[in-house]
C-alpha cells in the first residue's frame, strides 16, 4: 500500500526442546512487524504469536509506521493466522493471487517476501520448506541444518537453487539475525521490481481509468 508494508513473511512450524519456548518465533515476528514487514503465520507459530497478543489489532503497537497504519486503517493485526502446521499451501495460494492481482512481478520468486521456520523438529518442515524453495521462496531454517555437514550440498541448497527455482535455502540460529536476512531479501526484491521507493499518489480522473481498463482488457 504505497510502500506502508515492505514486504510479507511467512513465520511458521514448531517448537523445539533445544530452544527456550516459543522464543525464536517471538523474537522473528517482532523484529519482522518491527520493520513494516507483515506475517503470516500457522500452526505452533501462530500459537505463540497468539498467546504474546499479536494476533490482535492492537498489536500495531510493536510496528513499524508504515505497518501500523495499515493495521490500524484496515482494522487487522500485523499477524494473520494461516491455519495448522499443514497448511503452509495457503501462505503459496495468497503469494499466488499477489503475483496474479497485484501486478508484483510475473512469478512467486519476484515478490518482496520470505519464509522461516526459526524452531523447527520434525522432518516434515524440511519437506514443507523445499516445496516453498522450489515455489520461488528465499526460506530460512533455524535451530540447525540437516546438510551442513556437507559443503557441498550446501552451497548448493543456499545458492544454486536460486538460479533453478528461483527460491533457496538459508540457515541463521539467531532468530533476530534471521529476520535480518529476510529483510534483506525483502529489499532486493522490492528494488527489482521498483518499489523501493514510496510513488506519488494519483488522483485518477475518469479517462485515465477507462484507459487503463482498456489495456488490462488487452491482456486478457
Amino acid at each position: 500500500i504505497n510502500g506502508r508494508i515492505r514486504g510479507v513473511a511467512g513465520v511458521v512450524g514448531c517448537n523445539n526442546c533445544r530452544t527456550t519456548h516459543d522464543s525464536a518465533h517471538l523474537t522473528m515476528i517482532k523484529e519482522l512487524i518491527k520493520n513494516d514487514v507483515i506475517v503470516l503465520s500457522t500452526g505452533c507459530s501462530a500459537m505463540a504469536a497468539g498467546k504474546y497478543g499479536l494476533l490482535t489489532p492492537e498489536a500495531a503497537k510493536f510496528c513499524g509506521p508504515g505497518l501500523a497504519e495499515v493495521c490500524e486503517t484496515v482494522g487487522i493485526p500485523p499477524v494473520l493466522h494461516m491455519g495448522s502446521c499443514v497448511d503452509n499451501s495457503r501462505i503459496l495460494m495468497a503469494a499466488t493471487a499477489c503475483v496474479k492481482a497485484g501486478g508484483l512481478g510475473t512469478d512467486i520468486s519476484d515478490l518482496p517476501a520470505a519464509g522461516a521456520a526459526p524452531e523447527w523438529m520434525s522432518e516434515k518442515a524440511i519437506s514443507i520448506g523445499h516445496y516453498f524453495v522450489a515455489s520461488g521462496v528465499y526460506t530460512i531454517f533455524g535451530v540447525t541444518f540437516p546438510t551442513t555437514g556437507s559443503e557441498l550440498l550446501t552451497d548448493y541448497l543456499f545458492k544454486g537453487l536460486e538460479e533453478e527455482l528461483g527460491g533457496m535455502w538459508d540457515f541463521e540460529i539467531d532468530p533476530e539475525l534471521a529476520a535480518k536476512k529476510m529483510i534483506a531479501h525483502i529489499d532486493k526484491k522490492r528494488k527489482a521490481l521498483g518499489i523501493d521507493k514510496a510513488r506519488e499518489r494519483v488522483l485518477m480522473d475518469m479517462e485515465m481509468r477507462r484507459t487503463m481498463d482498456a489495456a488490462a482488457a488487452e491482456e486478457h
